[in-house]
């Protein structure tokens, strides 16, 4: 379903003054059925009747079934979207039923000049029946030809009506009129100093965001944040997780019974993250970006969103490599720490080879095991190791020989890639599996992430973890900024997918890709007045990226930004600078 208009193209912002519920009118008994019949028509295109939905376009061209679902343009949300120059209007509860005086404003499309929408008049429940059937809005106009007119009898549109009206009616959990509360998630098991980097980031992060978030200190917003007052302080709770993964459940709902919390804002685990997911997803939270090395490999999840699929994204990448190069070796041995994300990487690196010609062996260490050369024993020429060690296993290395016919690979995630304790003799024949960009290309990507450590006296102690974390918070402000008022968790996922490819290649506008809020100002003249640089280098303004990696995309639907990485040797002698042995693979 698309309620467009041809002259809603090339519009930002948009207004639309809608008509109230009918005030004291009765909801039927079997309501709750009623909405939820409607939910099917508009997220599964399937009618009460278990018939495909199906609609005609202007070329009687048909559509049916999920494909026409109204939930493909207007999202979960029903906030709308853009395609490409075409404005797909929101028809959520507040756009199309709120009172007339509530004029509910939303950022469509920041490629193009602000302007306003025309004002219509609000829809009722005939004047929307005759959108949907007739392609018709209450105006009397004909909508954009893109818009199937649905044939939906008296019972059906009744029910996508009631699923409409209750669609977003209200800001999420965790949201206040000047405040939006989130949490953080740190899983047992992390190393003391990532531990405390990690929330000193986020802390240091949230301190300033609301200083500058204070009356005569805000910087860099967008008109329509200064005309409607939509930007908001952070509350910041840490939720620590104790014990076994199999209590962190219980853990989980009673911390968000205590305080509900608008989104779970990065993350941090060494091992397992699968109870915090399934939470997320459980509970319709979003879990924005959290820096985990094996993330659960669950597609239809649409809450979480991650930076790559971790360790099973290397694996693949490193199968793609040896079975594409011209000396595939004849076998390859894993090893690993026989933990959940050892066994995740090589169960991931087993099924990438599979039908492959590549026999596989594994050696799982336990917690009293380490590398020894009696496991390598066996190496012959023309076979492979794969090492999905940390850096404490590598500095243990050194009491072992590198295999001499064979090559040995690392996990960059694990090992602490470049800055891994890798034994000189191991250094000079390992290669990298290496999911991010490489070091001397992304030095421009990260000027402004170092200067900010250095203007909050933080130590560099692990550049894609803290990386990671100034990206998810730096995102997080630009997406809530294009949200305005329109508070709703499906939206802020939603704007996510449309905002980071966009954002990453420099497409944003000025205002909404310079926000400055983890940007360091102290040794930046102000205008007076003003929170906006007058020196504002010439590469911030073409939107540098502020991760390791070369690009994050989403696509509707998609939840891993990063989808590839490079094989990559050191240089030789004890230099940690490394040369890419491959271009970036995509997988």
């Amino acid at each position: 379903m698309h309620l467009l208009n041809i002259s809603t193209r090339r519009i930002l912002l948009g207004v639309w003054a809608a008509l109230a519920l009918p005030v004291g009118a009765a909801a039927p008994d079997n309501h709750v059925d009623q909405v939820e019949q409607g939910r099917r028509i508009y997220r599964e295109g399937v009618l009460p009747s278990g018939a495909p939905l199906s609609g005609a376009r202007f070329d009687n061209s048909m559509v049916a079934g999920a494909q026409a679902a109204c939930v493909n343009c207007h999202r979960r949300s029903g906030m709308g979207a853009v395609e490409g120059d075409i404005q797909v209007a929101p028809i959520n509860s507040r756009f199309l039923f709120a009172p007339a005086d509530d004029k509910a404003m939303a950022t469509m499309d920041p490629r193009f000049g602000k302007k306003m929408n025309r004002r219509h008049d609000p829809y009722s429940d005939a004047t929307l029946a005759d959108a949907i059937r007739r392609g018709v809005n209450n105006s009397g106009r004909a909508m954009n030809v893109m818009m199937p007119h649905y044939a939906l009898n008296e019972a059906d549109m009744a029910a996508l009506a009631a699923y409409l009206k209750q669609l977003s009616p209200q800001w999420s959990p965790g949201v206040g009129t000047d405040k939006i509360r989130f949490a953080t998630v740190v899983a047992p098991g992390v190393e003391p100093a990532r531990r405390k980097v990690f929330l000193d980031m986020m802390r240091g992060a949230v301190t300033q965001k609301n200083s500058s978030t204070l009356p005569g200190r805000r910087h860099m917003v967008s008109p329509a944040e200064m005309i409607l007052r939509t930007e908001r302080a952070w509350e910041l709770e840490v939720w620590e997780l104790q014990g076994a993964p199999e209590t962190w459940t219980a853990q989980l709902e009673a911390y968000y019974r205590r305080q509900p919390v608008f989104a779970v804002v990065s993350g941090l685990s060494n091992g397992t993250w699968e109870p915090v997911h399934d939470f997320c997803e459980r509970e319709q939270v979003p879990c924005w970006f959290p820096s985990v090395d094996l993330p659960p490999a669950t597609p239809q999840a649409f809450y979480p969103l991650y930076f790559s699929r971790g360790v099973a994204l290397e694996a693949e990448v490193l199968a793609k490599h040896l079975l594409a190069g011209k000396s595939r070796p004849r076998r390859l041995l894993q090893v690993y720490r026989d933990n959940e994300v050892g066994r995740g990487a090589a169960q991931a690196l087993k099924h990438a080879l599979a039908g492959s010609d590549v026999a596989l062996a594994e050696r799982a260490l336990s917690d009293q095991e380490n590398v020894s050369g009696e496991m390598l024993a066996g190496i012959q020429e023309g076979d492979a190791v794969m090492f999905w060690l940390r850096p404490t296993d590598l500095a243990k290395l050194d009491k072992v020989a590198p295999p001499r016919k064979a090559l040995p690979f690392f996990s960059a995630r694990l090992s602490g890639a470049e800055h891994g304790p890798f034994p000189a003799a191991w250094k000079n024949r390992a290669r990298l599996v290496y999911p991010y960009e490489l070091p001397e290309k992304r030095a421009a990507n990260l000027t402004y992430f170092h200067a900010w450590l250095k203007s909050r006296n933080l130590p560099l102690v692990d550049e894609p973890l803290q990386s990671e974390v100034y990206f998810a918070l730096n995102f997080l402000t630009d997406t809530l900024a294009e949200m305005l008022h329109n508070l709703y968790r499906d939206y802020l996922l939603e704007r996510a997918e449309d905002m980071i490819g966009r954002r990453e290649s420099g497409k944003a506008e000025d205002e909404a890709r310079d926000r400055a809020m983890l940007l360091p100002t102290v040794a930046m003249p102000m205008k007076p007045g003003m929170g906006m640089p007058v020196n504002m280098p010439e590469q911030f303004g073409k939107r540098q990226g502020t991760t390791v990696y070369p690009r994050l995309t989403l696509g509707q639907g998609q939840r891993f930004a990063s989808k590839g990485g490079y094989i990559v040797r050191f240089a030789g002698g004890d230099s940690d600078k490394l040369v890419a042995e491959s271009d970036w693979i995509i997988f």
